[in-house]
């Protein structure tokens, strides 16, 4: 069992700790807490005694247990994790000032300490801040970034705590206790990797949008999670990536150059152009099969013009065309379906001449459009291995192991 020593600091975003703190649970760790003075504000002490089945470092004197609280909460950890990280904080941390219990417990923890910043975005963006985050980067220390979205004071930003569900991953991947991963090595927690670090990679994600009309068209289902989630864990990894979006609701990762489109022909016009200057292509993009022949230049009516027929044609096939081009390059593709899973990718594969095929079954609830897990088997050539259900960033991880891998075949 790991333990889990959680640090929750005074921001409106406290209440997501206990979240955080149950999907630790579940996965098997023993979690205490430390909170500032202020965290016990928004969320009362008695909260995470009953949750946790501990006592709740709030002070560095009077505790019970120990004469010691600080030393022993960090003792107690194999990993630390701040949720949420205030500005604050992160500035006394930066200045190896421990005035209360949480930060005297930070700055005593000899194992790894993750950090999930939530402020204002003017805060987040303040040149002291960023200042603070890249010094305690350069110190050891690992981040889960923040989101961008609507803040709690109203502003709209970068600030937002990261999803819950991004935070317990990336604690349960430097605890080791993830499940379905491949070996020791695996990365996922924004380390930088000697096999992606400068090298160039194209992604896509996303839906296209087939026009009927100006206000209709041919669409599925996809969301692009996948897709940005790789781009996110690429360039955390230090890639260079070029992210080729279709119509989605999603922000851009941070140092991710996107390209919006909207139609097949649009992203397969992109798709071939970033990868002219490219190491690698991983086409996560659910990409319409079929567009109409000959899309309307006004709206429709049902009373004059009636759709009870739409004549469709064959979209250019992205993946078969990077495959074709790609000479010493590496070219992955995504296969979603509903039955004959690793027959249908293997028979892509075959068909497309790409390196690596990421299938996935969007029957199962699990794995999904749309879902924040997936249940993949990765398709070779010669072979397949299947994963058990992960979080998305989690995937993401694996195939980018695999991608540094297959990089460093082709050299």
């Amino acid at each position: 069992m790991a333990n889990v020593t959680l640090v929750v600091c005074g921001g409106i975003a406290a209440y997501k700790a206990c979240e955080v703190m149950r999907g630790l649970q579940k996965a098997g760790c023993d979690v205490r807490v430390a909170m500032t003075q202020d965290a016990t504000r928004f969320v009362g002490e008695a909260t995470f005694r009953a949750l946790s089945h501990h006592e709740v470092v709030t002070s560095l004197y009077g505790m019970h247990e120990t004469a010691i609280p600080h030393v022993e909460a960090a003792d107690f950890a194999d990993l630390v994790l701040v949720v949420p990280a205030t500005a604050n904080v992160m500035a006394k941390l930066a200045c190896g000032i421990a005035d209360d219990a949480a930060t005297a417990t930070i700055l005593a923890a000899h194992s790894d300490v993750l950090v999930a910043p939530a402020m204002n975005v003017n805060m987040w963006r303040n040149p002291a801040t960023q200042a603070n985050v890249a010094l305690l980067r350069e110190r050891g220390i690992r981040f889960v970034m923040p989101a961008s979205g609507e803040l709690a004071c109203g502003y709209v930003g970068e600030g937002k705590l990261a999803p819950v569900e991004d935070i317990v991953a990336a604690a349960l991947d430097l605890l080791g206790k993830a499940e379905g991963v491949g070996d020791a090595e695996g990365k996922g927690t924004g380390e930088k990797d000697a096999a992606l670090a400068g090298k160039n990679i194209v992604v896509t994600a996303g839906p296209t949008h087939e026009a009927i009309d100006p206000v209709r068209y041919i669409a599925n289902a996809s969301t692009g999670k996948m897709g940005y989630a790789i781009a996110r864990e690429a360039a955390c990894r230090g890639a260079h990536v070029t992210l080729v979006s279709g119509p989605t609701a999603l922000e851009a990762p941070e140092d991710v150059r996107r390209v919006d489109v909207v139609s097949a022909a649009q992203m397969h016009e992109a798709a071939l152009a970033a990868f002219e200057g490219a190491d690698a292509a991983i086409c996560a993009a659910a990409v319409a099969d079929y567009t109409p022949k000959a899309p309307a230049d006004h709206k429709l009516k049902k009373t004059a013009e009636r759709l009870d027929r739409i004549e469709l044609v064959e979209t250019a096939d992205i993946l078969r065309d990077l495959s074709a081009r790609k000479g010493g390059r590496v070219v992955v593709g995504f296969a979603a379906e509903t039955d004959d899973l690793l027959a249908h990718a293997r028979q892509k594969i075959a068909r497309k001449g790409c390196d690596l095929i990421v299938a996935n079954d969007v029957s199962r609830a699990d794995s999904t459009f749309g879902s924040d897990t997936d249940r993949v088997a990765f398709v070779y050539p010669d072979r397949v291995e299947q994963m058990e259900t992960l979080p998305l960033e989690r995937v993401a991880a694996e195939l980018l192991d695999r991608l540094g891998t297959l990089l460093g075949e082709v050299r």
